[in-house]
């Protein structure tokens, strides 16, 4: 199985989609696991344009019920459903969207053909939302004008990486190496002699982490929940010479983005979620630049591999 953190980006406009920009969608693939983030109307096309298998993802997360955000996800059920899918599929929003999913299956008179999970988020609780062997999945709470939610998924430790010729040379038990793989020493129960997993091994690949936060209005706590994060996706919808209709919309402006990525340490910022009043971005990551150097234009499609 593999081993990468990639991020595919399949829409970065704002509430209107346009003939260059989907509305929000991404997916994170972490070691061959697929975790689906927002899903905007278009998001099903975007996934076939980017041989994304649909089957694979077992985890959606929606920020806030705004249209923009999940109005692409009744469809992408009901595909699930004609592609015969059986797997059982987990769903993380605020409180509403399961009534909403309820409504259009009763109206249409049609169902789904595997389990659904949805996992409401509570504002007064707002960590953990998802531990499984290899990543953790925590809230961040965002401020907008409805009951929004940010995500930050850190990737768990990795195994550390046997060194074969020397296993071989000393005869270690193959039944040994998973322990040694977690740092464990292993010990010869015939003359108790210790074999210690620095010696036996090589150290684990890197993980990585990565926090999406969209929309909000500037709020500069949240760049003490995601301290030293790899990725930072923060919305950019605004200029600086836009800040009063970034503050009445609950937006951000690509200046406020790049202050929340410097304070929090983040290695790089990915821009996204821009209003279509803005013809040309590169304006837009001057202004993020001027503040956070490493900061990138996001586009459909763009994927952005850690390994």
């Amino acid at each position: 199985m593999s081993q990468g953190f990639e991020l595919t980006v399949l829409g970065t406009g704002s509430a209107s989609p346009t003939l260059r920009r989907n509305p929000s969608a991404q997916v994170l693939n972490v070691r061959n696991h697929l975790y689906l983030i927002d899903c905007a109307e278009g998001t099903q096309i975007a996934l076939r344009k980017n041989k994304i298998k649909f089957q694979q993802i077992e985890h959606v997360f929606i920020s806030h019920l705004h249209g923009d955000h999940y109005l692409g996800l009744q469809g992408l059920l009901s595909t699930f459903s004609l592609l015969g899918r059986s797997k059982e599929l987990h769903i993380y929003s605020p409180r509403g969207l399961k009534e909403i999913i309820d409504m259009h299956f009763s109206i249409s008179q049609s169902q789904s053909n595997f389990p659904i999970h949805f996992h409401e988020i509570d504002k007064m609780n707002d960590s953990l939302l998802l531990e499984n062997d290899h990543l953790k999945v925590f809230a961040l709470t965002l401020k907008h004008r409805i009951p929004t939610f940010g995500f930050l998924f850190k990737e768990k430790k990795k195994a550390r990486h046997i060194n074969g010729p020397l296993v071989k040379e000393l005869k270690i038990p193959y039944y040994a190496f998973e322990q040694l793989k977690k740092g464990e020493d292993y010990i010869n129960k015939e003359n108790d002699e210790v074999y210690s997993f620095e010696k036996l091994t090589f150290p684990e690949d890197p993980s990585y982490s990565y926090a999406y936060c969209s929309d909000t209005a500037y709020l500069p706590g949240l760049s003490e929940q995601i301290k030293e994060v790899d990725i930072l996706y923060h919305e950019t919808t605004f200029m600086q010479k836009d800040e009063a209709l970034a503050k009445k919309t609950f937006h951000s402006t690509c200046i406020e983005a790049a202050l929340i990525a410097k304070k929090a340490n983040a290695k790089m910022l990915l821009m996204g979620h821009y209003s279509s009043r803005y013809l040309n971005e590169e304006s837009m990551l001057e202004e993020c630049k001027s503040v956070f150097e490493n900061s990138h234009l996001t586009q459909d499609g763009d994927i952005i591999k850690l390994s």
